[in-house]
């Protein structure tokens, strides 16, 4: 974290500064309520989504399974091809506009509640608090020399942080490379030598960035906690404190007279800052560090509870609401993302419900520009790609059009199975009397000749003959 640090007094009365501090271990105290149990469901059906999709089987094949060989990306009964990377395109920027508006609202929730970093981290300190125990004795624990009972705890917190970083790995190339076979082959030594080196690497990555890491991602390498400053406004929901209502801070018994003693409702207890994963103070006011989580609204309202104070000192609320002003939920910015978000969300459904099923491709044989055959035909080769990009097998038939008397030497019907990419050699000869020029047009046409599939897909080439 840097900070300004006096470190000595120079001649001529000049002060030397530390710019960088080294980080200081947070360590957080659990907290149960409203807002963590929130998170939690969130948690497990982020969890159960992740690990178990790719053992999810649609006929023969996973459901989702990103083919990168053979150049095919199935998610669950629809098949993407790359010429299908527009989708892609569309999704990102849907994305990115949703987040946009999301944190106009409601400020950083998506970091809260869903982002990776931050469900892996929750994982991560679960473990740690099953291992070491709670706050105080993971105080304790730490400050104490080492011993065979520290050893111990410390050997299997870090054991299982490996191993639930191993099966993160282990899910991710899942994506990738056949599960069933994949779990096997790691075992038996014989998986491809990538999956072990990309498995090993989303380990350490995981054990990183959740177990050593944790808040030091979302504060200094995340390039949304930099930017997402500029979407807040003084209408969006974020967690703040009540400064009015909470000052002055201080100590008290349960039934105490607040005005007698000039306090306000915060008794300075710190469990806001001890629950904090970003180990920041609420009450200092939104600090870049914060994820928006809400534990310390759940801390605060657990005291606000016991001592019989109405709870809500620290809050989801807005700038506005908290100096007595009336709070816009649509304003132009809002607005302005939510209009762009809904055109994007058309435009990409009736892409992805437009795709082409069936893709062609023609490629002439470069070795040779044209021959003449034994009986005084001009002849191309040609090399046609029939892509069956739906989720049945079908039979094609081939016409070929643009020159009088054209014939096509070769397959006419094609049988494609489903998601193959079907290449097929082509002779195609001419009589040389209909060749005026040199490059001339021609059109190739595959069209599905089964019931209930009536598709067709058509692309030009060149027929090149002699210079007359």
């Amino acid at each position: 974290m840097s900070q300004q640090i006096p470190l000595k007094n120079l001649d001529n009365d000049v002060v030397e500064y530390d710019l960088y501090q080294k980080r200081t271990k947070i360590y957080t105290r659990r907290i149960q309520g409203f807002f963590q149990s929130i998170r939690t469901k969130i948690l497990w059906v982020l969890m159960a989504g992740y690990f178990l999709t790719p053992w999810i089987n649609l006929g023969d094949r996973q459901a989702v399974f990103f083919d990168l060989p053979s150049r095919q990306f199935h998610i669950f009964n629809v098949t993407y091809w790359p010429q299908d990377f527009v989708l892609l395109a569309w999704l990102l920027i849907i994305a990115a506009f949703a987040l946009f508006l999301m944190t106009t609202l409601f400020g950083r929730v998506w970091c809260g509640y869903t982002c990776p970093q931050t469900v892996w981290t929750m994982i991560f300190m679960w473990i740690e608090e099953k291992t070491e125990g709670n706050r105080n004795q993971r105080i304790a624990l730490d400050k104490q020399p080492m011993s065979r009972s520290k050893f111990f705890k410390k050997f299997n917190k870090h054991a299982l942080w490996v191993l639930f970083s191993a099966l993160t790995g282990l899910a991710f190339v899942g994506y990738f490379t056949p599960i069933r076979e994949l779990s096997i082959e790691i075992f038996t030594l014989e998986a491809h030598p990538w999956a072990y080196f990309w498995i090993a690497f989303f380990t350490g990555a995981t054990y990183l960035f959740a177990g050593w890491m944790r808040e030091q991602v979302c504060s200094f390498m995340c390039p949304y906690a930099r930017f997402q400053s500029v979407m807040f406004d003084t209408n969006t929901l974020v967690i703040s404190y009540d400064e009015a209502r909470g000052e002055n801070r201080g100590k008290r018994k349960r039934r105490a007279d607040l005005k007698a003693l000039n306090l306000g409702d915060c008794i300075d207890c710190n469990q806001c800052v001890h629950v904090c994963p970003a180990g920041i103070d609420i009450r200092e006011g939104l600090q870049i560090q914060c994820i928006g989580c809400a534990l310390c609204i759940d801390a605060c309202d657990s005291v606000m509870e016991k001592m019989n104070y109405p709870k809500g000192l620290i809050s989801y609320t807005t700038e506005n609401s908290l100096e007595g002003k009336k709070t816009k939920v649509w304003r132009p910015k809002s607005i302005g993302y939510a209009i762009a978000l809904f055109i994007m969300v058309i435009s990409f459904a009736y892409i992805a419900t437009d795709r082409e099923a069936l893709g062609l491709d023609v490629l002439k044989d470069r070795n040779r520009l044209y021959n003449t055959t034994p009986s005084g035909m001009i002849e191309n080769i040609y090399t046609i790609k029939v892509m069956n990009m739906d989720q049945s097998d079908h039979t094609f038939k081939l016409e070929v059009e643009g020159l009088d008397g054209i014939k096509v030497i070769g397959r006419k019907k094609i049988y494609v199975t489903s998601g193959e990419v079907r290449s097929i050699p082509l002779s195609i000869q001419v009589p040389p009397h209909v060749l005026k020029v040199q490059k001339n047009k021609i059109s190739f046409t595959i069209s599905s000749i089964d019931e209930n599939f009536n598709v067709s897909k058509t692309t030009e080439s060149r027929f090149l003959g002699p210079v007359n």
